[in-house]
């Protein structure tokens, strides 16, 4: 729910609207995006996160990045950001799906793991205290393994940065 930190203020920068914010959860970058005068529309397919974005005066939409998505090829910045990336278990189809809703020369900005990091794909839940949820896939794709894995997805990589201990790449749809 926090406004984005620090460390994301580079990636806010370099996002040129229209954008959409995929897994926007609460909708902090949405939000963050539209003060800026950044149009900016959020996906995510937890309805507690949409309610809670829609509170804030974030527009987002219930659903999957895999089903309709708006404006699809005319997209000009895509976000994945607090390890989105991982979605559905499969970096490299989640990407190649991205690349589709990009106009051409529109970018993804994309939260990584730091070198070193491995590359995996996993099953997770969410839990808080003694509640938890059902078993998903997720995945965490390091900046080392950035290059490999969008090779036939449409995008190209362009440029990595650190900032405040988090890892970014800006993968270009050309």
């Amino acid at each position: 729910m926090a406004a984005p930190a620090g460390g994301e203020q580079e990636l806010l920068a370099r996002s040129v609207g229209p954008v959409l914010d995929i897994g926007c959860g609460p909708g902090r970058h949405v939000v963050a995006l539209g003060q800026r005068g950044v149009m900016a529309l959020g996906v995510d397919i937890a309805p507690a996160a949409v309610h809670l974005a829609r509170s804030r005066g974030a527009l987002v939409l219930e659903r999957s990045v895999f089903d309709r998505v708006p404006g699809a090829g005319r997209w000009a910045t895509a976000l994945l950001v607090d390890g989105n990336v991982g979605i559905g278990g499969d970096p490299a189809s989640l990407l190649g799906r991205v690349a589709t809703l990009l106009r051409p020369g529109g970018r993804t900005l994309v939260e990584v793991g730091g070198p070193g990091t491995d590359t995996a794909g996993l099953d997770v839940r969410v839990e808080r205290g003694a509640l938890y949820g059902g078993w998903f896939p997720w995945a965490v794709v390091s900046v080392d393994d950035v290059g490999d894995l969008v090779r036939g997805t449409g995008l190209q990589a362009s440029d990595s940065w650190a900032e405040e201990g988090r890892w970014f790449v800006c993968l270009d749809r050309p």
